[in-house]
């Protein structure tokens, strides 16, 4: 899909101009350059409007995973919790960068969001990624007390990679049976590793284009990068079951390359009797709620998915059944 310039929202136009000048694509090589500096944004919000703190829980080979946690200034208790998932293609970014987003649930609802700094693809492959935001997903439910939060309302959300890893993690955890998630937000998804959707094809927007996508695949994907053997939990478009998944709520921008594949999940979703608000905004590329926050259109967005959060607060639950013990 060849998009030019005038196909940009205006608001959007030079933005989307200067991008493509200074990174056109995300080569392999920058990837990994980028890679090294995700590390130097660690531990630095400069936000006094929130809390925010650092915790290292244990995976289960011993290691440790740093999650940040973002609260309101003044905790409050019973509160929803949100696991948000941080984007880069998988191969770069830091939770930090979930800190406006976070900013904007607390605001809502006060609730206490959990990001964890998983690892990235450039060091580790799939499944690392994926397995470090379930580690953080299982640690949330067994230490909900202690954060302050409700257990039957427990959220995943992220943008990008993130949404991907979303997507991912629901299926994960429906499967696996030991936490139950209350509500998934995950936006402009990563979630199609083959690539062969008109918006996938020869996408030259800004930001991420279809180059980018193949080498962010690519590197995530690892050994298993072109073969017919990638797992849904890896590409969750490739699930054929997308019963018993929680409402959901995702927008996508009309000219980037996850446009096609995310409209197909949200069908998928709807087929499966699954709730979904989804919004397509025109003349927009990837991530633009974020690179153009003050534009029109990503206030829109912005608006949309505060709206859809705030009643997802009021009216989606879902119980703990199983109790699974994690490590602290």
């Amino acid at each position: 899909m060849k998009v030019k310039s005038n196909m940009l929202d205006k608001d959007l136009r030079p933005t989307g101009r200067m991008i493509k000048i200074i990174n056109n694509t995300f080569t392999e090589k920058r990837l990994r350059l980028f890679n090294k500096w995700s590390g130097k944004i660690t531990g630095k919000i400069k936000d006094d409007t929130i809390q925010f703190t650092e915790q290292w829980i244990h995976r289960k080979d011993g290691s440790k995973i740093r999650v940040c946690i973002f609260r309101p200034l003044k905790p409050k208790e019973n509160v929803p919790g949100v696991l948000w998932l941080h984007g880069g293609g998988y191969a770069i970014g830091a939770p930090e960068l979930g800190a406006m987003m976070s900013k904007r649930f607390i605001e809502v609802s006060d609730c206490v969001v959990v990001a964890p700094d998983y690892r990235l693809s450039v060091q580790t492959p799939y499944p690392a990624a994926l397995e470090d935001s379930y580690e953080a997903l299982l640690w949330m439910k067994s230490h909900a007390k202690e954060l302050g939060i409700r257990d039957n309302q427990l959220m995943v959300g992220g943008d990008s990679a993130g949404g991907g890893l979303t997507a991912a993690l629901t299926l994960y955890a429906r499967d696996q049976g030991e936490v139950a998630i209350a509500f998934q937000m995950p936006l402009y998804p990563m979630i199609d590793d083959r690539m062969t959707s008109e918006s996938a094809k020869d996408n030259n927007a800004p930001l991420w284009n279809s180059k980018s996508n193949y080498n962010g695949w690519k590197l995530y994907l690892g050994s298993l990068f072109g073969t017919p053997n990638v797992p849904y939990y890896a590409a969750p478009a490739r699930a054929e079951d997308f019963s018993n998944l929680p409402p959901t709520v995702t927008f996508v921008g009309e000219l980037e390359p996850f446009r096609d594949e995310t409209i197909q999940y949200v069908e998928n979703l709807k087929k499966a009797g699954v709730p979904v608000e989804f919004e397509i905004y025109k003349g927009c590329f990837h991530a633009f709620d974020q690179i153009c926050p003050k534009a029109a259109i990503s206030k829109k967005a912005a608006s949309f998915v505060e709206n859809s959060f705030k009643f997802a607060v009021d009216h989606y639950f879902a119980e703990q059944i199983i109790r699974h013990s994690a490590d602290t």
